[in-house]
């Protein structure tokens, strides 16, 4: 199974056992608009928590009633984050989103040692992208959360990466390691991480995971360049996820796509017990909610493992 649009995940989590969510300061209209069309859709239950009075104001402003949805009152970004942590510690939601607040706010309670939602795997961030001019989703990971990764977080990253498509339903996919060229250059580390993650076969057989590496990002995601390179690597030109080599890189292959391509999106962080949907709080309702779809089919895959 292979997804090639946004849309078809917002389906495939319609209308199924609807996990619920806590979403740590709600109070943000798109937040909002997109924790009330996923009640609607049958996608999520959301938990509202933040400011009380700015929550319900929203609402009303929305055309929903403050009544549809519990709201837990909290003070603060530290509030917000211990206060939606403790919701999911307790039980009482299945995952978590990040409102109107800083992505480190959030992370510090969901790794605080009495938050039970380490795991002990490297938390990494997946960006799934629906690209006008490619013919199927593209996994994009990690734009969001580890900045210079060393040879074993990369291949710990991957690995999310490759756990989630599996989740979705992949039975295989193609990885490649971007770089700034193909070539094997003793002095660019990232060329020489991306070749050891290559070989690594034995970690990605599990997933029936093709890695290439290090190819530039023309021909992992190009049939074209690759034929005007003479790039014979099976799976060159289709690849499923893109491994960034360094935040910076991540971050602007994800915003160039969304900006100036008009790459439809969804965004989680993976690795801890439960998914955690993280997108720029300058991101629309239809990209949170996308983002919440993701989360959801995420969690119910991990309730049911």
């Amino acid at each position: 199974m292979i997804y090639r649009r946004i849309e078809e995940l917002l389906e495939a989590a319609k209308g199924r056992q609807a996990g619920r969510i806590a979403i740590a300061a709600a109070h943000d209209e798109d937040a909002l608009k997109a924790a009330a069309a996923a009640a609607d859709a049958g996608i999520a239950a959301p938990i509202l928590v933040g400011d009380e009075n700015k929550i319900s104001e929203i609402l009303r402003g929305i055309g929903r009633d403050p009544e549809e949805f519990p709201i837990v009152a909290a003070a603060g970004p530290e509030a917000c984050a211990a206060a939606a942590v403790h919701l999911v510690r307790e039980g009482r939601a299945d995952f978590l989103m990040k409102g109107l607040l800083g992505t480190a706010d959030l992370l510090r309670a969901v790794l605080d040692k009495d938050s039970t939602l380490r795991t002990g795997r490297l938390l990494s961030h997946v960006m799934l992208y629906e690209n006008p001019t490619y013919p199927k989703i593209l996994a994009l990971t990690d734009g969001g959360m580890n900045t210079f990764p060393d040879l074993a977080r990369k291949a710990d990253i991957l690995e999310n990466a490759a756990i989630l498509l599996r989740g979705l339903g992949y039975d295989s996919m193609i990885a490649a390691c971007v770089c700034g060229a193909e070539i094997v250059d003793p002095k660019i580390q990232a060329t020489l991480d991306a070749a050891a993650l290559r070989d690594m076969k034995e970690r990605w057989a599990p997933y029936a995971m093709k890695v290439l590496g290090p190819v530039g990002l023309d021909l992992a995601i190009s049939a074209e360049a690759c034929r005007h390179k003479n790039f014979k690597e099976e799976g060159g030109g289709r690849a499923d996820i893109l491994l960034a080599p360094t935040y910076e890189v991540g971050n602007g292959i994800g915003k160039a796509m969304s900006y100036f391509g008009g790459a439809k999106s969804a965004g989680i962080v993976v690795g801890a017990r439960v998914p955690i949907v993280l997108v720029s709080r300058s991101d629309d309702a239809h990209t949170k909610l996308a983002s919440i779809a993701l989360g959801a089919l995420a969690a119910r895959k991990g309730a049911e493992e």
